[in-house]
């Protein structure tokens, strides 16, 4: 009698962990993609001398996103991370726009009144879509956490003329292991977004800007993803900054570094 109880306990343990493990494979991306879905105020609102621009991906999602104008010859082509929307990137586009730097504000599908639902390969279509939209012309792909594995997979198809990626994990199941330590997430995940795989293929200047409490990304990873770099790498460190800091939006060790960087690129 006792040891029927112990087996029937036991598979109703099994089953309810098997549920559980099903519903995290459904509902995975829920917990990936955090967009700020809502409607976003006019470029110009937002943004001195910004205009709303559009374009449509390859699978013919229509995309609103923010261009800031400016002198210099290099365009830096902003990816966020996988919160928010673009204006909450406004900051950031402003201070690059104070040096000079013209910028393109994209959102993914599902992000700041676009259509669609985000996906890895959705994300993908998203940055290629953008940067046809900037035509001929030299360009910085700047990828914020999750965005450093939407750009480095741009980059291994659209070469750019340098790199940036602020706080990127090596892969996304390393990271998420961390944040979900009692999970088997790496057999669980659907989307990978392979950071430092793809960046030992990447010949082009880069730089890997991170904080030292981030505590979503631990630094390791960052710093990992920086000696994995094929191309001239250079490492900023922002002391005390976490995943979220302000120094991380628009710091000055931060708008430093990327305009150094349009500041090497001659074409």
């Amino acid at each position: 009698m006792g040891v029927t109880v112990l087996v029937r306990g036991a598979l109703v343990v099994l089953a309810v962990a098997v549920l559980l493990l099903g519903l995290l494979w459904v509902f995975q991306r829920s917990l990936i993609y955090l967009p700020d879905r809502g409607p976003v105020p006019p470029a110009g609102a937002a943004l001195a001398g910004a205009r709303d621009v559009s374009f449509t991906t390859g699978d013919g999602v229509r995309l609103g996103a923010w261009f800031v104008p400016g002198e210099h010859p290099v365009t830096v082509l902003v990816a966020g991370g996988n919160a928010g929307n673009r204006s909450h990137r406004a900051p950031l586009a402003r201070a690059l726009a104070a040096r000079g730097l013209p910028v393109l504000l994209m959102d993914y599908r599902g992000y700041g009144g676009n259509p669609g639902r985000p996906t890895e390969e959705g994300l993908h279509l998203d940055a290629v879509a953008a940067r046809r939209f900037l035509g001929d012309v030299p360009v910085i792909y700047f990828g914020e956490s999750l965005g450093g594995g939407v750009v480095t997979r741009l980059a291994a198809e659209h070469p750019p003329d340098g790199l940036v990626l602020r706080s990127p994990f090596t892969d996304l199941a390393a990271a998420g292991q961390v944040n979900y330590p009692f999970l088997p997430v790496r057999p669980l995940l659907r989307d990978r977004f392979p950071v430092a795989a793809r960046v030992a293929d990447l010949h082009v200047p880069t730089v890997v800007v991170y904080g030292t409490a981030d505590t979503i990304v631990p630094p390791e990873q960052s710093r990992a993803v920086a000696r994995a770099a094929a191309g001239r790498t250079t490492l900023v460190e922002v002391p005390g900054a976490g995943h979220n800091d302000l120094r991380l939006l628009d710091g000055p060790e931060l708008v430093a570094a990327v305009a150094d960087l349009a500041a090497r690129i001659r074409r």
